[in-house]
């Protein structure tokens, strides 16, 4: 028996965590985690600090209802204990194993142009800031999440390429073809990849430094599906070299409860760090986060009062991929 089949017959099911409360102000972040251009947004740190005020109206009306769903069991991932050939002692050791198990793996044909993309995604409760004069949200009460419907996307949409108004966005085409033609080199492959996801345009804030760049352009591409194979296993080999890059010495949970690899880079010059989450299976992308790392305060917009404060270890993104897949057509199901 190989070390992946035994893997996948010793893991066991995850539960799902437990539901936290939904504060004022933090419904925006929802939305954000598991929005409809999903795969097309870098996720910038920019929309963090939303209009607290404008989104208290809608937290209030919807707080009046708790809404219960019903969401799928997440699909199982190797609990800690029993990922005995995991090594998550460097970046370049977990990924490199990665990326060993991925260009062992027979590449499958492109899409055809007829076919769609199907993905469902789900979004744990971002965390809530806290009042930092020690007061209770003048709004309480609890919200269930919904695991949000999946989504379907066209393989081959050449309306879209032509969109210029967002530089991250790339058609599921686009970004397999892109993946397929980088160059093996990790110097030359991440120079290829800033160029293809620029920095610093308008609203998206001034331009980031090399490495920031570079963790942020893997981050865009690495939400595209599906990627090659090898073409992913040259992906991880040139994030290890990416200067700040780490790796969670052990497995997290991520927002649908699996256990996954954490790949890590804290933002220049924040207290907040991004993750990507790796399955530890098959190390394909399974979401991402982004934790604080240190307690903050956080001014409200126009620098109204009262200063709220984010504490270390609240998780501002928490989205997990739970499913995708190539289909024959829209609305359907793999």
């Amino acid at each position: 028996m190989d070390e992946m089949t035994q893997l996948r017959e010793l893991r066991a099911d995850a539960p799902l965590p437990g539901r936290a409360a939904l504060a004022p102000g933090r419904a925006l972040l929802t939305d954000a985690i598991t929005g409809r251009n999903r795969r097309a947004r870098g996720l910038r740190a920019d929309w963090r600090v939303a209009s607290l005020g404008a989104v208290v109206a809608i937290a209030a009306a919807a707080l009046f209802i708790t809404q219960v769903v019903d969401t799928p069991a997440p699909r199982p991932s190797a609990p800690a204990t029993v990922a005995g050939d995991l090594d998550l002692s460097s970046p370049a050791t977990a990924l490199g194993r990665a990326a060993d198990y991925l260009d062992r793996q027979e590449v499958p044909p492109e899409p055809r142009p007829d076919q769609w993309i199907y993905l469902r995604e789900v979004g744990g409760v971002p965390a809530q800031p806290t009042r930092k004069d020690g007061a209770e949200p003048e709004v309480k009460g609890t919200m269930e999440v919904p695991d949000p419907a999946p989504s379907w996307i066209p393989y081959d949409d050449k309306a879209a390429e032509g969109d210029e108004s967002d530089t991250d966005y790339r058609t599921a085409r686009e970004s397999y073809r892109i993946a397929a033609g980088l160059p093996e080199d990790p110097e030359a492959l991440l120079a290829e990849l800033r160029k293809v996801f620029p920095t610093g345009s308008g609203p998206d804030g001034p331009p980031e430094a090399k490495d920031e760049h570079s963790f942020r352009a893997l981050s865009v591409l690495l939400q595209s599906y599906p990627l090659p194979p090898d073409a992913l296993a040259r992906i991880y080999r040139a994030m290890a070299t990416v200067d700040g890059v780490e790796v969670t010495d052990h497995l997290i949970r991520d927002a649908s409860g699996r256990q996954v690899i954490a790949v890590t880079r804290q933002y220049d010059g924040q207290d907040i760090r991004r993750e990507i989450l790796i399955d530890p299976v098959d190390y394909g992308y399974a979401g991402q986060r982004e934790v604080v790392t240190r307690t903050h305060d956080v001014s409200t917009p126009g620098g109204l009062d009262p200063t709220m404060v984010y504490k270390r270890g609240d998780l501002l993104i928490d989205g997990a991929r739970t499913k995708a897949a190539v289909v024959d057509a829209k609305g359907q199901k793999p």
